[in-house]
């Protein structure tokens, strides 16, 4: 195996050993022919190729990823707290010291803050670090600490993930050397506590993670791989360059995460808080969970993980079970993806789906009863589903509740809706369904107003709110991407008072109320908002002149009722021109807008 000080091979070398590879293989008929390759480039660093400066631009705060998470994240405050302190560190640390003129001081024992995450099946560990990763803008790969015991412990699947990184952020190295790995299921790799002898499988792979973890170089071609070698070899030809070789772990953060179903037994006897003989309470293993809060690193080398590895994750936080309210918090959450996704898949039909709020209830209590949490929910929205989205696709029914009804018998309301498919109370159904849902996203976006506000730059007023909330009804998505097409409608509707300024002479000012009315109409129209100059100047360009003969003014407010209904509008204007006018009266600018 290659090793860091090792010289990197001459392509003459690798195809030397590729040919004696080949030759036992398959003898004689195989042969390897090389065109004459190009010289390398002289005082070429392959190793180190020069950087044209770094790619990662990250000043998060914590409490603004507390407050991203928010939105996605049902409970688990603890965890998201600690997860985005010691994210957002990680990273403006790298961050300052890639500013920084002189390189930082290479602190010896200096120690990552890999995370540990402990908790159930099925309460976001996994969507938790997505989001992270996403919102930073990090490559991020997953792997499952189970394959790793089934391949020993000579760590190469370890050091492939490293690899996935670096594909992960389309071959960039620079960029995958800041990514994020994430590891599930870390808890099967813990020697078993109650077997005699080491379990060398296991703590094999935990020494196997333990360089990666901290700081190695890890090759990216994978040693001995001859298709790597002819790839590296033809990409030498072409260019007379060589890929980087090799990535640095040093910035790469490492988030393992397990369930531990056995780990608060540990805790409690450490605590003495488990009775003897006769006295002892019988607990179930959800009961357990509670006191894995109090964990500390002898638990965890008690559980089965040597000291080293453990060391190796200073930063460990608890996540907690979920209940069914909780459960039913995430369905009712506008950013819920199982929801949308269930829209999608019915909207492929051209059928549009809504749910009723006692409905999100009863598939939360139904998920809840599972007790795998989270995961619970996918299958009880399938199995009250399955039957409509396999028999509505062949009707002429484009619009479909569901019901608490729905969920508890779908077989049943499938009958029902069928045989009473012309009866007009499926369309009150639906229409008071959407107003409800509607009125939902209302209270959701007015709770979260602040923050909202501040990341998209807009003002959210009773009537932005009540227009993003009907953009959201209409077309399955999430809060975000409602909210990011707002803010580019807005921008641009803004930019054709300049432009209208530019070929008419004359300012105007739409107020928040005309914006939204210009976003409504038009920001579904092929043409977009930018359609809605034509008709502003049309509608306006020879009324705003002949105003301003008329009082020398040049600047003026439309409102809403201004851009709906410009007659009425400019001829009260005009009336208005022919004596002075007040402060507030239509057409006034004011000046603190």
């Amino acid at each position: 195996m290659s090793t860091k000080n090792e010289k990197q091979p001459q392509p003459e070398d690798v195809e030397r050993e590729l040919s004696d590879f080949l030759s036992q293989r398959f003898g004689d008929k195989v042969k390897i022919i090389s065109p004459l390759a190009l010289p390398e480039t002289e005082g070429e660093d392959v190793d180190n190729p020069p950087k044209e400066g770094s790619k990662l631009n990250f000043n998060l705060k914590p409490e603004e990823l507390i407050s991203y998470l928010d939105q996605y994240i049902v409970k688990q405050d603890r965890a998201k707290a600690v997860l985005s302190t010691k994210i957002c560190t990680h990273y403006n640390r790298v961050r300052r010291a890639m500013e920084s003129d002189k390189k930082g001081p290479d602190l010896i024992g200096s120690i990552k803050n890999n995370v540990l995450l402990l908790g159930p099946t099925g309460v976001g560990k996994t969507y938790l670090i997505k989001l992270i990763a996403k919102k930073i803008g990090v490559p991020f790969v997953k792997g499952d600490a189970t394959k790793f015991s089934e391949t020993g412990y000579v760590g190469g699947d370890v050091e492939d993930l490293v690899r996935d990184l670096v594909r992960e952020a389309d071959d960039d190295v620079e960029l995958a050397q800041y990514g994020i790995i994430y590891i599930d299921e870390i808890d099967k790799i813990a020697a078993a506590h109650n077997m005699m002898g080491a379990d060398v499988s296991r703590t094999g792979v935990q020494r196997a993670l333990l360089k990666p973890m901290e700081e190695t170089e890890v090759e990216l071609k994978v040693p001995h791989d001859p298709v790597s070698m002819i790839q590296e070899l033809e990409r030498f030809r072409r260019t007379g360059q060589r890929d980087a070789s090799r990535i640095n772990t040093k910035n790469i953060l490492f988030i393992m995460s397990g369930a531990f179903g056995d780990l608060g037994e540990i805790i409690k006897k450490r605590m003495n808080e488990k009775g003897m003989g006769f006295s002892a309470k019988i607990s179930s293993q959800k009961e357990d969970f509670k006191y894995l809060r109090h964990v500390k690193s002898e638990d965890l080398i008690k559980y089965g993980f040597e000291s080293e590895f453990v060391g190796r994750l200073p930063v460990i936080t608890v996540l907690e079970t979920l209940a069914a309210e909780d459960l039913y918090t995430i369905l009712r959450n506008p950013n819920n993806p199982l929801i949308i996704g269930k829209k999608l898949d019915f909207g492929a039909y051209g059928i549009d789906i809504r749910f009723t709020d006692n409905a999100l209830k009863a598939l939360a209590q139904k998920a809840y009863e599972q007790r795998t949490g989270a995961r619970g929910l996918v299958s009880a929205i399938e199995n009250a589903l399955l039957v409509f989205e396999k028999r509505l696709p062949s009707t002429d029914i484009k619009e479909f509740s569901v019901t608490e009804e729905v969920v508890r018998n779908p077989e049943k309301a499938l009958e029902e809706r069928l045989a009473l498919r012309g009866d007009p109370k499926w369309a009150e159904l639906f229409r008071r369904v959407a107003n409800e849902e509607k009125n939902a996203v209302f209270e959701y976006i007015s709770n979260n107003k602040s923050s909202l506000s501040e990341r998209y730059s807009l003002k959210l007023t009773p009537s932005r709110i009540d227009l993003i909330a009907a953009f959201y009804c209409h077309a399955p998505t999430d809060i975000k991407n409602v909210l990011e097409q707002i803010s580019r409608d807005y921008n641009r509707t803004k930019k054709l008072e300049l432009r209208f300024f530019q070929e008419q002479g004359i300012n105007i000012t739409l107020d928040d109320d005309a914006v939204d009315y210009v976003i409504y109409n038009y920001s579904q129209v092929k043409t977009g908002v930018d359609g809605f100059f034509p008709r502003l100047v049309s509608d306006f360009e020879h009324g705003l002149k002949l105003a301003r003969e008329k009082t020398g003014r040049d600047h003026f407010l439309l409102g809403r009722d201004a851009i709906a209904n410009p007659e009425p509008f400019l001829a009260d204007l005009i009336r208005r021109s022919l004596t002075p006018s007040l402060p507030g009266e239509p057409g006034e600018a004011d000046p603190a807008s």
